[in-house]
């Protein structure tokens, strides 16, 4: 049962929703419509796809069952990083070296579709690139040489950099780390606004969009039927981009996908001391660890600070309670500065820590489980998918020959399961 205090069917109370710049809501569904695809979903996936087809000239509608950017999209860290999942190395098998080159590189293409579609519409989200790995041992910051080596030899076109105990005070005030690894081709953004903005840039297409229209059963077939409690669409095509909480839509689906819960805190705004010790450059960063904090500034320098990742399906009575102690871990000098915002969401994770995209028929698309990875790796989904729509690619079919494992059992048995295997890899983290 999620819990009603983050997931009202309005946006939760969080540090975004208070400060979206785009303010414009749409119609719940109430009448029989027709398009050539129907997206499900109103996150970056959902959007994204029937952006680009709008700009392909697609009769698209599109259908969220709350408001758009009320999921993962809307309530995220912000972090715009490289990479689609989890290493593409462990495909090999599946794919072969091409494969995984191809999987590699569209992770590298995802940060770049991001930033051309926030150009393209002038979308008002405060990017800003400048992202650093941080390393806790040894190993993480040789895992950092073998990437800075890989990336210098595919001619990463971006700025990268190792950085060592005596330089890491340039990036992060903490001592809890002994170095990092420089990216500044990725970034951070404020998620909500860019969904939303996104999203009026669909409109403006023609996208008929849907808020409070959940889909509550899909007739399959040459022309799909979805169905509303107030109305239809069918559709030639559809796309379903459910993620975390695709529960109800489709039951193969469902079975690939858990929802785990993510959670931030915001800051009150920072002094300049302040934040010029805590992040002096500005940039987003992330630990390594299994269970990791990942954190960075907003526009108006408040520190965001998220992790405890969880698979219960409940939320902490007090997430400040919770996530604090964290934050004081790492930044000691902040204790006592007040904690303005607290929120959360459920994000997808896949067994394999890889995206889900493909058909469940020739004509039914999904795209799903991202894993922490969502900004990039949502806009590629949907870029890909869009593309083989319109026959411009086959790229998709590079995804559909990863075997995606499906947790056994319902809801309350896959929880127990993915929590052991994440307390394994913790266990490691520690020895």
């Amino acid at each position: 049962m999620l819990n009603p205090r983050t997931h009202s069917s309005e946006h939760p109370d969080s540090y975004y929703a208070a400060t979206r710049r785009y303010n414009r809501t749409y119609p719940s569904l109430q009448a029989t419509v027709e398009a050539e695809v129907c997206v499900i979903g109103g996150g970056f996936s959902g959007v994204n796809t029937a952006l680009e087809l709008a700009e392909r000239g697609f009769k698209v509608v599109l259908l969220e069952a709350f408001r758009i950017g009320w999921g993962a999209s809307g309530r995220n860290g912000g972090q715009l990083i490289r990479g689609l999942g989890h290493g593409a190395e462990q495909f090999h098998n599946e794919l072969g070296s091409t494969g995984v080159q191809a999987i590699n590189q569209m992770g590298l293409e995802a940060v770049d579709l991001v930033k051309q579609r926030i150009g393209r519409y002038a979308i008002q989200c405060d990017l800003k690139m400048g992202y650093c790995d941080l390393a806790h041992k040894p190993r993480h910051m040789a895992e950092f040489e073998r990437e800075k080596s890989w990336l210098d030899s595919v001619g990463y076109a971006h700025e990268t950099r190792i950085i060592g105990p005596d330089q890491l005070h340039t990036v992060v005030g903490s001592d809890n780390y002994i170095g990092g690894l420089i990216d500044m081709g990725s970034g951070h953004v404020h998620p909500l606004n860019l969904t939303l903005g996104e999203a009026e840039a669909a409109a403006t297409l023609g996208v008929q969009i849907f808020e409070q229209s959940k889909v509550i059963d899909i007739t399959y077939g040459d022309q799909n039927t979805l169905h509303t409690a107030t109305g239809q669409v069918k559709a030639d095509r559809l796309v379903i981009c459910g993620n975390a909480y695709v529960a109800g839509l489709n039951s193969r689906l469902e079975s690939q996908v858990l929802p785990a819960g993510s959670y931030l805190i915001a800051t009150e705004p920072l002094t300049d001391a302040q934040w010029q010790q805590v992040l002096p450059q500005d940039m987003a960063v992330c630990d390594q660890r299994v269970a990791l904090d990942y954190y960075r500034l907003s526009a108006d320098r408040r520190l965001l600070f998220g992790g405890l990742c969880n698979y219960s399906g409940r939320d902490p009575a007090s997430i400040v309670a919770t996530l604090k102690p964290h934050m004081d871990k790492v930044f000691p000098y902040l204790k006592g500065v007040k904690i303005d915002f607290q929120w959360g969401g459920m994000i997808g994770i896949g067994a394999n820590r890889m995206p889900q995209i493909g058909r469940l028929r020739p004509n039914v698309y999904y795209a799903q489980a991202y894993a922490g990875h969502g900004i990039n790796a949502t806009h590629l989904a949907a870029h890909v998918i869009a593309e083989h729509i319109a026959e411009e690619s086959e790229r998709i079919t590079i995804f559909e020959k990863i075997n995606h494992l499906r947790f056994p059992g319902g809801r309350q048995f896959r929880a127990p399961l993915l929590a052991a295997g994440m307390l394994y890899h913790r266990a490691k983290d520690l020895f």
